[in-house]
C-alpha cells in the first residue's frame, strides 16, 4: 500500500511548488554567489590579460602568495594530526570531559575570527601576558609568521576533526577490535584498518581546511600588522590594494582566491560523486 502511494505521480500543485522552490534557490545562488564571483573575474581581466599577469608578477603579490601557501602548508598538517587524534579520542574512548572537548573543537565556529586574533595579541603581543618574556628571548609571534600560523590553526581547527568524528562514530570500532584480537599493534591497526576506512573523509576535511586557511581574513588581519611583503597574505593584499584604489590589482588577487574556491568546489564534487556511496556504506555498517 505504501509502495503504491510512494509511486503515485505528483499533482500539478506539487510540481508547481517544486519548480518554484528550485527556481527560488537557483535565483538566490545566482544573485548572491555566481554573479559576484563572475564580477571578480570580469574586473580582474578588465584591462587585459597582460595587465592581469603584471599584477601577479609584482613583488607584493608574489610575497602574499608565498606567505599564504606557507601558512597553509604549516597549519593544515597540524590540524590533520589534531583532527585524527581528536576523532580517535572522541569515538574510541570514554573519559571525563569528553563533552567539553567536543565543545572546544566547535569553539572556532562560534567565536568571531577578529576576537580570536585579539586573544593572541593579548597573549603574545608586546604588552601581552607573555610578550615581555618572548621579547627578552628574541621571539616574535605577533606581526610575524608564527602569529599568522597560530590564528589560522585556530580558525581551521574543527574542519578535519568534525568530518572524522561523525564518520567514525557511525562506523563503530568492530573492525579495529577484530584486528587487535588478531594481534595487530596500535600502528598496524591504524594504518591497515582505521586509515583506509576514513581516508576519503580525511581528504575531504583537509580540502575544506586548506580552502579556509588560504582565505582567512579576520584573525590574520589582527595579528599581521599589515606589513607589506612580510605579513600580508592574499586576502590582506586584496584589502590593501582596494583601500589604495588599485581596484584592478585587488580584483586580480581576489580572482586567485576565487579560483581556489572553484577548485575546492570541483574536487569536493568529485569526491562526493566518486566515493559518496562508499562513505555512506561504511557509515551504515556501524548500525
Amino acid at each position: 500500500m505504501s509502495g503504491r502511494h510512494a509511486s503515485r505521480p505528483l499533482s500539478w500543485r506539487h510540481r508547481l511548488l517544486r519548480g518554484a522552490l528550485i527556481a527560488l534557490v537557483m535565483a538566490f545562488m545566482a544573485g548572491l554567489v555566481l554573479l559576484p564571483l563572475a564580477a571578480v573575474f570580469i574586473e580582474a581581466l578588465g584591462k587585459g590579460v597582460a595587465a592581469f599577469m603584471d599584477v601577479l608578477a609584482q613583488p607584493e603579490t608574489v610575497s602574499a602568495i608565498k606567505l599564504t601557501l606557507l601558512v597553509a602548508i604549516i597549519a593544515v598538517p597540524l590540524n590533520l594530526v589534531f583532527g585524527v587524534a581528536a576523532a580517535w579520542a572522541m569515538t574510541r574512548f570514554e573519559f571525563r570531559g569528553k563533552a567539553l572537548l567536543g565543545a572546544f573543537i566547535d569553539l572556532p565556529f562560534s567565536v568571531s575570527p577578529v576576537v580570536a586574533g585579539l586573544v593572541y595579541v593579548l597573549l603574545f603581543g608586546a604588552q601581552g601576558w607573555f610578550g615581555p618574556w618572548l621579547s627578552d628571548h628574541g621571539v616574535t609571534i605577533i606581526f610575524a609568521v608564527p602569529g599568522l600560523v597560530l590564528a589560522t590553526v585556530f580558525i581551521t581547527l574543527p574542519f578535519v576533526a568534525r568530518e572524522l568524528i561523525s564518520l567514525m562514530q557511525a562506523q563503530g570500532s568492530e573492525e579495529e577490535e577484530a584486528a587487535r584480537t588478531l594481534g595487530a599493534s596500535g600502528w598496524q591497526m591504524f594504518f591497515r584498518v582505521t586509515l583506509p576506512n576514513i581516508r576519503w573523509a580525511l581528504l575531504y576535511g583537509v580540502l575544506l581546511c586548506n580552502a579556509r586557511a588560504m582565505g582567512e581574513f579576520g584573525a590574520v588581519s589582527v595579528v599581521s600588522g599589515h606589513i607589506r611583503g612580510l605579513t600580508t597574505t592574499m586576502p590582506l593584499e586584496v584589502e590593501m590594494r582596494y583601500n589604495e584604489y588599485d581596484y584592478m590589482g585587488a580584483f586580480a588577487v581576489a580572482s586567485l582566491l576565487g579560483l581556489l574556491a572553484l577548485l575546492t568546489l570541483v574536487v569536493k564534487a568529485l569526491l562526493e560523486w566518486r566515493y559518496g556511496d562508499e562513505l555512506a556504506a561504511r557509515a551504515t555498517r556501524g548500525h
